[in-house]
């Protein structure tokens, strides 16, 4: 028999599931091979070398040149979504349209692509556990045995089809958290071989990126751990196409030679990626390389290969690197140990001070410390944030903080907790409610001007049990937002468990303290501001979900005109 009577006669047993094969491979009903391409992103050497950013650049480029992308980020922890995971370990916590609490590089995906993603777009070990487990309880495996090979990276495969066929994507990305080596992954590792040798060569293109050292005692670059990095995806049963070089600087050429002869990978089809001054660089970082059109060339689809226009980002970018003016935005928060904790914020005063020709400074604020402390960078700054977060710790500073920008007329932005808060400290200090709180902190409080949702009341469980996700807020017209959003009703991202309590909505007002944006049909208050402030408003959403480098939100815009004014 022919090697390809011998494939055919393979591929007919996929699917099947007897006892007379090991085969498992749950192909989706109607999927045809080669109608999507696949592009997989592995690390090497170390972690937090930014294959998020590289793996939405690849897809910021593929898509201008007119190709349909959807990407899927892949996370090895047994967490079933990134909901219950610690900022300070695991960086933000961002939420999709559906509600999906998942990697802060899904949004990393969402703003280099200009497009909203879904639960489907990301995928955790502890996702694919539990549908595993519940299938076989259920004994949707006929008595098998269920194993890592080939259920579980049956059941991957038959996951990113699934995508691939819903989203009718030209490419999917698929990045693959972690490095290659990790125990947490080599299964995944392992479904992508498979689905390479399944799907053809020429419809998987494998791009690993790996880190370059240069030790400062020495001054020249080290590749050695590079291609043990390569050498182990290699004997993982993957040949890489392209690999991607992280370093200091620009990679020497005698690098990208040797790691040609380690990896078997030409040596135009080593990049260079060095640091950058902003992370919107890389995209055209990656186009000097061309390596849109060679991932073209690997796929077969030289037929796609065209010139692309970035000429609007390389003004995003120009705004970004050489602003005319800059200002201070004080960040006044618990976890500013980690600034990725806060990214998304960070990236939409990116957007918005991009849009108004200026540099967002940022200065950090435990708001644990003494008040002097908070009083000294309070002074200096042209505007305060204080951003969402859980718990008591650090929740009378921010009160303090939110009662200077009132008083003092200093631009004010509260998120989500910041909201709240800045709704408790007005109730307080204005309405005169003493120890007016929230039950998240005071449970005993006489003034609960904030308080658990009433659906929030018989969850049992901690994981995706809060009001998330995409909800419709309704603007009221003559107020700050309505000026800023120019509409009667919009939609934005929702992630709490506690709400303003409606009982105390009318003493608020009566004191000046105007809710300009509401739950249509509920008495849920979404948006409150003070009209006498220079800019003092609170969002029960999450605005920097929803922030793109082209399209800054309204709300940014706002505060960030307000700071420079």
């Amino acid at each position: 028999m022919s090697m390809a009577g011998a494939s055919k006669q393979t591929l007919q047993f996929l699917g099947r599931r007897t006892d007379e094969h090991e085969f498992f491979n749950p192909i989706p009903r109607g999927y045809k091979k080669g109608a999507t391409k696949y592009v997989v992103v592995t690390g090497s050497v170390i972690s937090g070398l930014g294959k998020g950013v590289l793996t939405a650049s690849i897809g910021r480029l593929l898509k201008k040149m007119g190709l349909n992308v959807t990407p899927i980020k892949f996370d090895g922890y047994l967490n079933v979504d990134a909901g219950t995971l610690n900022p300070f370990r695991h960086g933000e916590v961002f939420v999709l349209d559906d509600g999906t609490e998942c990697d802060m590089d899904l949004g990393t995906y969402e703003r280099f692509l200009d497009s909203n993603l879904s639960s489907m777009n990301y995928l955790t070990a502890g996702k694919i556990f539990k549908l595993i487990i519940d299938k076989e309880r259920a004994g949707k495996y006929l008595g098998k045995d269920v194993l890592f090979i080939p259920h579980v990276t049956g059941e991957i495969k038959k996951i990113i089809r699934e995508l691939a066929m819903k989203t009718k994507a030209d490419i999917v990305l698929v990045e693959v958290g972690g490095t290659v080596g990790d125990i947490e992954n080599s299964y995944f590792i392992e479904a992508m071989r498979e689905l390479a040798h399944e799907e053809g060569r020429k419809n998987v293109c494998f791009i690993n990126v790996t880190y370059i050292l240069e030790p400062p005692s020495i001054g020249e670059q080290k590749s050695k751990a590079a291609q043990l990095g390569v050498k182990t995806l290699m004997s993982l049963g993957i040949q890489p196409n392209i690999i991607i070089c992280r370093s200091e600087r620009e990679l020497f050429y005698k690098i990208k030679e040797k790691l040609s002869v380690y990896s078997n990978v030409p040596v135009s089809h080593i990049i260079s990626a060095p640091n950058v001054q902003t992370v919107y660089e890389i995209p055209l970082l990656l186009k000097k390389e061309n390596l849109h059109q060679k991932i073209c060339s690997v796929l077969g689809m030289r037929k796609k290969i065209k010139k692309i226009s970035m000429n609007k980002w390389k003004k995003f970018i120009e705004k970004v690197k050489n602003p005319s003016s800059k200002i201070t935005v004080v960040m006044a928060g618990k976890y500013t140990r980690l600034r990725d904790s806060y990214v998304s914020i960070l990236e939409a005063l990116t957007h918005a001070g991009a849009a108004n020709d200026c540099r967002v400074m940022v200065e950090w604020l435990e708001t644990s410390r003494r008040d002097n402390v908070m009083k000294k960078k309070l002074e200096k700054a042209d505007g305060l944030i204080v951003p969402g977060g859980f718990g008591s710790r650090g929740v009378e500073g921010k009160i303090k903080c939110i009662k200077y920008a009132r008083e003092n007329h200093l631009p004010f932005l509260g998120l989500c907790y910041g909201f709240q808060l800045a709704v408790v400290e007005f109730a307080r200090h204005v309405c005169k409610l003493k120890r007016a709180h929230t039950t998240e902190v005071d449970p005993k409080t006489p003034h609960p001007v904030v308080f658990l949702l009433p659906e929030q009341l018989q969850k049992e469980y901690v994981g995706a049990s809060m009001r998330l996700g995409v909800k419709d807020v309704e603007i009221i017209p003559n107020t700050l937002a309505y000026r800023l959003y120019k509409k009667k009703s919009v939609r934005e991202r929702f992630r709490h468990r506690y709400e303003v309590n409606p009982e105390y909505v009318q003493i608020l007002e009566e004191h000046g303290f105007v809710f300009s944006g509401k739950a249509p049909n509920q008495p849920i208050v979404q948006i409150g501001e003070l009209p006498s402030h220079r800019f003092f408003m609170g969002t029960q959403f999450h605005p920097e979900f929803t922030s793109r480098p082209l399209k800054p939100h309204p709300i940014f815009d706002g505060f960030i005109k307000a700071c420079i004014e």
